[in-house]
């Protein structure tokens, strides 16, 4: 009776996964419009795109800058500019805009709106924006100036020669004036502008104004998000047909894999990155499914294990226990622990051997990574030398084999996670066996990820997660994370604008001297040089780990045949280019 009645709730799950949210019911004969359906797994957390530091997020399909990044090749190309000319000196770049380019609510996006953006918005100290750290430029960390030429020109000037200054001077995306000023000017209650609580997942959809292919329609909590076709975007075909071909893209809210990949399999999804095990599954039915799994090569961005090293307190009260704090900072603890993960194992049982061991913090893909044959310091699993280290250290074993400290403390700490993917739960599983072989106890404890979030970048009250970071071509986009003043530098997380301070946090040597290095490389403009002060930030980020790196997966992809116009890889994911997919007719 008890697997029966387990049997009927799984049934009644599976059809509640199938018919619940599917977006195939939202057409009907009268109102069928071309539409392409993906999937995602969390809501947005704002529509702001200025305060966003989550990814997948829904800027790229609101929004575009004076430049964009071919998503196959990484090159620069056009977009709201239609040309731009650097300096000899290397210190200027001056853009020239597209002419008679719209928002979304039919006003013109002007060069008033591009000095704006940076001036008021990310150049803002009051507005705390991970924009602004890759915008500063050398020690002295100024910002570019930006000023307005004349109707259609705009130029940026640096101080000093700053080797990603195109990729990031015109690749932000550009905000409109007309709609945010206000915002921006007006203060709050508390003193501080009223931009902060504007363009929240609250706000009525149709005064969020964009420059990009669609627009916001609709937005459901826990189940989707739906973009129209924006009737202002500059793009068009070559025949001179306005982009983008479809008139409708929603985008379906579905944590669960394995509920996604139900979804996908009724239909309910055109498309769907996949994981190993659903790749394995997929695979069978290729043909017979009408879709095509894709492979776009080894995924830019990195998985990993951080402890939190930040030595501060707050309001009296330690961010982390003392105790666990001394094992976090020593970096011989950490070495075990890396030593102590079983990589090769979690490759080829959670990944299915679909990837390769990860060591560095820059993508595999960029020119500036440096591989173990160039000498990068690798982990490969060694339980013994894991012991021998700590024991070094000042650890010892009891009789049962568990870890202690120098003082007898039990070793023992929590590693949280996102809740409900089922990969990250086996590799939690894994680490957490592995690691009790070399006598650490760790207490896996998957939570959602908006409290995970925050207790991150915000209470800072956290021992250890696991969690993933977006990468690029470019090693400086990563500055917000390696800058000890960075917005997002996790694992020492300075306080963020309108948090209570922190007193006694500590920034480590090493630390310090990546934070120069990035600095110094994006200086740097000889290619050659480049690649070896990058090089030396990974040779330190792998000596001191302050993030362990597991794996490097395949990124992959299944997609309806229907589709037409793919493009789908590594680096821009499957709707890079949704302004030229269409649905293929029949």
């Amino acid at each position: 009776m008890i697997r029966r009645n387990f049997l009927i709730t799984l049934i009644l799950l599976v059809a509640i996964a199938l018919s619940g949210c599917n977006p195939t019911e939202m057409r009907t004969n009268a109102t069928q419009v071309p539409q392409i359906v993906a999937r995602v797994p969390g809501d947005p957390q704002t529509f702001n795109y200025a305060l966003n530091q989550s990814s997948p997020n829904v800027f790229g399909f609101l929004y575009e800058g004076l430049i964009t990044e071919n998503g196959e090749t990484g090159k620069l190309e056009p977009a709201l500019a239609e040309s731009w000319e650097i300096s000899e000196d290397n210190l200027k770049i001056v853009f020239t805009l597209k002419p008679n380019l719209k928002w979304s609510d039919g006003e013109p996006l002007t060069v008033d709106d591009i000095v704006f953006t940076y001036n008021n918005i990310y150049f803002n100290e009051e507005i705390p924006t991970d924009i602004r750290d890759i915008l500063r430029i050398g020690k002295s960390k100024a910002l570019p100036k930006v000023r307005k030429l004349d109707s259609r020109r705009v130029e940026f000037t640096v101080p000093e020669p700053f080797a990603p200054f195109l990729r990031f001077a015109g690749g932000i995306v550009i905000l409109p004036e007309h709609a945010l000023r206000q915002s921006v000017e007006t203060k709050n209650k508390d003193g501080r502008p009223q931009f902060l609580s504007t363009w929240g997942t609250d706000t009525d959809l149709q005064k969020i104004v964009v420059n990009g292919p669609f627009t916001l329609e609709s937005y459901t909590v826990n189940q989707r998000v739906v973009f129209r076709r924006n009737p202002y975007y500059w793009r068009k075909d070559t025949q001179g047909n306005a982009l983008p071909y479809v008139e409708r893209l929603i985008w379906q809210i579905v944590e669960s894999p394995d509920t996604a990949l139900i979804q996908f399999r009724s239909l309910g999804l055109d498309m769907l990155e996949i994981g190993p095990t659903s790749f394995q599954l997929l695979k069978r039915e290729e043909e017979r499914g009408d879709f095509k799994i894709y492979s776009g090569g080894p995924d830019f961005g990195t998985n990993f294990i951080c402890f939190n090293l930040n030595k501060g307190r707050r309001q009296g009260k330690p961010l982390v226990n003392p105790i666990k704090s001394r094992w976090f900072n020593t970096v011989a603890f950490r070495q075990a622990v890396a030593y102590g993960i079983n990589r090769e194992a979690m490759l080829n049982n959670v990944y299915r051997g679909l990837g390769e061991l990860q060591n560095s913090p820059i993508s595999v893909q960029s020119p500036y990574y440096l591989s173990p044959e160039e000498g990068l310091k690798v982990y490969n699993y060694n339980p013994g030398k894991a012991k021998e280290l700590l024991r070094e250290a000042g650890f010892k074993y009891n009789d049962r084999g568990q870890l202690l400290d120098a003082e007898g403390n039990r070793v023992r700490f929590t590693m949280i996670s996102q809740a409900g993917n089922r990969t990250v739960d086996a590799i939690g599983s894994q680490v957490k066996r592995d690691l009790s072989k070399i006598g650490i106890q760790v207490d896996f404890t998957p939570i959602d990820f908006a409290v995970m979030v925050d207790k991150i970048t915000n209470t800072l009250e956290w021992e250890s997660y696991f969690g993933l970071i977006t990468g690029s071509i470019e090693p400086y986009s990563g500055a917000n994370v390696w800058s000890p003043d960075g917005g997002f530098h996790p694992f020492n997380q300075k306080p963020q604008p309108g948090q209570p301070p922190i007193e006694g946090r500590e920034v480590a040597d090493w630390e310090a001297e990546i934070g120069r290095l990035y600095i110094e490389g994006a200086r740097e403009l000889d290619e050659t040089k480049r690649k070896e002060i990058y090089g030396e930030t990974q040779r330190l980020a792998q000596e001191y780990l302050p993030f362990i790196h597991l794996i490097n997966p395949l990124a992959l992809a299944a997609i309806r045949d229907r589709i037409e116009g793919t493009k789908f890889s590594a680096l821009g994911g499957t709707l890079w280019n949704i302004y030229e997919l269409k649905e293929a007719k029949d």
